[in-house]
């Protein structure tokens, strides 16, 4: 289990989590951040992201975009409406570390469905060293105790056999495969759908209608 600590991000800011795990520290994304993000992007998009996400345009490499996306990042957390993550070395300061990785738990649905999608990326120079199985162990026990969420959900085409083998080792089960899912390099890409389910979940954290 990752040890959970609470930091604020700037002075003003509530509390944010950090989780730190053997070898991470995995963060709350947050403003400052900015350049560390822009350069992740820059050094990794073009070649390794790029097979398996959506095309970004050229302001998605900027600081300037991502100082407005980590205050929106910041927002939505406290709102309940996602939890993004960067995974940086263990006990590396927030500000001007690098980052070696992202883990993104969106669209955030509450009342009886309590589930969100997960996405995941790391660096290219830290790839098949087990950083984001150590992160994503982490995180999706964060979001089952504390954001109380029923349902992890993690799509991926079906060439990516890294995606296929890391989530079935974190116990993602398939449920289908939805066609023509997402457009990627240039043509619609079918998509392997899983879920990770929270089978402890207790009943008395479903919402009743009309919270």
């Amino acid at each position: 289990m990752a040890d959970i600590r609470r930091l604020s991000g700037l002075p003003g800011v509530p509390l944010l989590p950090e989780l730190q795990t053997e070898r991470l520290t995995v963060r709350l994304a947050r403003p400052g951040m900015q350049a560390a993000m822009a350069l992740f992007l820059h050094e990794n998009f073009a070649g390794h992201f790029d097979r398996w996400s959506p095309p970004a345009a050229t302001a998605f490499f900027t600081e300037a975009f991502w100082r407005d996306r980590l205050g929106n990042a910041v927002e939505e957390y406290h709102a309940g409406r996602s939890a993004r993550f960067v995974l940086q070395a263990r006990d590396e300061a927030p500000f001007g570390a690098p980052i070696l990785g992202t883990c993104n738990y969106t669209n955030v649905v509450h009342g009886p469905f309590l589930a969100c999608n997960l996405g995941y990326q790391v660096a290219l120079s830290h790839q098949g060293m087990g950083l984001m199985s150590e992160a994503l162990r982490a995180t999706n026990a964060f979001v089952f105790g504390e954001l109380k969420l029923h349902r992890i959900m993690a799509n991926y085409r079906p060439e990516n056999e890294r995606s296929a083998r890391l989530l079935e080792r974190l116990g993602f089960e398939r449920e289908g495969l939805a066609r023509d899912y997402l457009f990627i390099d240039g043509q619609w890409r079918d998509h392997v759908l899983t879920a990770l389910v929270n089978r402890d979940f207790p009943s008395s954290w479903v919402e009743p209608a009309g919270q």
